[in-house]
């Protein structure tokens, strides 16, 4: 089989477009930066975990003003939420309890520097204390946004165990 004009074409270069290869690769640079969502990673707690030795006594001016007391019975189901040794009813009266005490500001540059000291039965199920952990981390919001109340969360060690609070 025999071309025709190929001898004509065979000296000749082809040449490629490039301006209108750049012009859509910025367009779709373009796409991407404005389509893009920045959202806030689920689960980044700041969360300070027991020493596994018991250490130096924690100095008195850095006890934390908020303690949670999660009671449990045997089988590990929760029986009992306290904040600062008063009793509530679930973990959302937590939450609304956080919230009053924080106050309720949604505004983006929102900073809070109160902290929370997590105290739990050792046979507590591990859900209940991330349900309380949730519950004090932040809510979502009306308009479906993750408004965030306390940022720092920490766990008592367990030679910190107050005698006292044993009971429900």
């Amino acid at each position: 089989m025999h071309v025709r004009n190929a001898h004509r074409l065979a000296g000749r270069k082809v040449e490629l477009m490039m301006t209108p290869m750049i012009d859509i690769v910025f367009q779709l640079l373009v796409f991407f930066i404005m389509t893009f969502r920045i959202i806030a990673p689920e689960g980044d707690f700041s969360i300070k975990m027991p020493q596994i030795a018991p250490g130096k006594p924690i100095a008195e001016e850095t006890r934390l003003p908020l303690t949670v007391r999660l009671h449990g019975d045997s089988q590990g189901q929760l029986t009992g939420i306290a904040l600062n040794r008063r009793p509530l009813e679930s973990f959302r009266d937590l939450n609304l309890q956080v919230r009053a005490i924080t106050g309720d500001d949604t505004s983006p540059g929102r900073h809070c520097d109160t902290e929370v000291e997590l105290d739990c039965d050792h046979q507590l199920n591990f859900e209940h204390v991330v349900d309380a952990i949730t519950a004090l981390s932040g809510y979502v919001g009306a308009d479906g946004r993750i408004v965030k109340v306390i940022e720092k969360i920490r766990f008592r060690p367990a030679s910190e165990a107050d005698p006292q609070s044993d009971a429900p």
